[in-house]
């Protein structure tokens, strides 16, 4: 999936050194414009931010310069989309950088890409101890501070939260964790953690309310949130996991985020009950499904869009292979270093002709970095 990413990263014409992804692509690979809402864009800052993470983590698993060099050049785009008031405009109307600043997907501040945004800034800065990185998420956290959002927005702030402050950085963010999650808890009706109070029932697709509160409850010390969690996985995302994910529709982030929540509790409580499903959630990529053939091509190194009614989407999106980087990323980081070649060879070529990363982070990872 990392190569599929690196097909479908494409330079920005207006912010020299910056690269974003895709939004989507058919079955050769040819990127098609969002319009699910009108004319969106052609990329945007949830899947770069997102991408963003995913390089963060493998960079520190790896330290490989490719990953580096990526990754900045991702920062890049996301500094680029956020205003000076802290909130991030969407999408890209085109490859020069035109934003969309109108769109319903893309005005500035919206919530699923101002936490994303935000989130992947942070990654950016405790990966690289980038300084405008920290900046981006000082102005950012204003509005994730003030804005009501949904409980399965609020989840990715206590994500967020938790990874900052378990680095040691903003220590007032552990006042905002308790109230966080007393909106993810309140949010629930039968033990089932819901995205929406007015739902019938929760959404997969980007459902990561259990792993926040598996992940808070643990810092904080406070069972009672990994209790909260592990009754919601056990009734909602252990059912649909043991079903092979036997749904209508199911789209990689689904199934990256019900595995994302039972491997967090996996930690949290110890039991073998997680781990299984987290093996058994996790095997849905190689064909452990009802379709019985893999959604990701190992050979061509890309995650399909999921699945409808029994039949696969052959189209491969950067949210497919962003979704499946994030639930294999322990493989990516084993096998990443046999593979740094090919994926250099599907970037952009101009990030490898000079030193694009900024200045702050070439100045914070050097020495055993560039041995790598």
């Amino acid at each position: 999936m990392l190569r599929q990413l690196a097909r479908l990263t494409h330079p920005i014409e207006r912010s020299p050194g910056s690269v974003a992804i895709a939004v989507y692509a058919d079955a050769a690979g040819v990127p098609i414009t969002a319009t699910d809402r009108g004319y969106e864009g052609v990329a945007c800052v949830d899947d770069a931010a997102r991408a963003l993470t995913v390089l963060s983590d493998l960079w520190t698993a790896t330290r490989l310069p490719v990953i580096r060099t990526w990754a900045a050049a991702l920062l890049e785009f996301v500094l680029s989309m956020q205003d000076g008031d802290g909130r991030f405009v969407n999408f890209v109307h085109d490859w020069s950088g035109a934003r969309n600043e109108q769109g319903p997907t893309s005005r500035a501040g919206g919530s699923y890409w101002q936490a994303r945004g935000v989130r992947g800034l942070a990654s950016a800065w405790l990966a690289f101890d980038d300084v405008r990185a920290e900046r981006g998420v000082l102005r950012g956290m204003t509005h994730v501070r003030s804005d009501p959002v949904a409980a399965s927005i609020r989840a990715i702030h206590i994500l967020t939260a938790v990874e900052v402050l378990r680095a040691g950085r903003l220590p007032d963010l552990r006042t905002d964790l308790g109230p966080w999650c007393a909106e993810l808890v309140a949010c629930r009706r039968d033990g089932i953690l819901f995205d929406d109070p007015d739902q019938d029932e929760p959404h997969i697709w980007a459902h990561v309310q259990e792993a926040a509160l598996a992940e808070a409850g643990a810092y904080l010390g406070r069972d009672d949130l990994v209790e909260v969690a592990r009754e919601s996985a056990l009734r909602y995302l252990a059912p649909i996991i043991d079903s092979g994910f036997d749904l209508p529709t199911i789209q990689p982030d689904g199934v990256a985020s019900a595995l994302l929540g039972v491997e967090r509790l996996a930690v949290a409580t110890g039991e073998r009950r997680f781990e299984e499903l987290a093996e058994r959630a996790r095997a849905w990529f190689d064909g452990s499904d009802r379709v019985g053939r893999p959604i990701y091509d190992r050979a061509a190194g890309k995650v399909c869009d999921g699945i409808d009614a029994g039949v696969s989407n052959d189209h491969s999106g950067a949210e497919s292979n962003i979704a499946g980087a994030q639930a294999l990323l322990p493989e990516l980081a084993r096998t990443s270093r046999s593979q740094a070649s090919a994926i250099e060879r599907q970037l952009p070529p101009l990030l490898f002709r000079a030193p694009s990363y900024p200045s702050s982070i070439r100045g914070t990872v050097m020495g055993p970095a560039d041995s790598a």
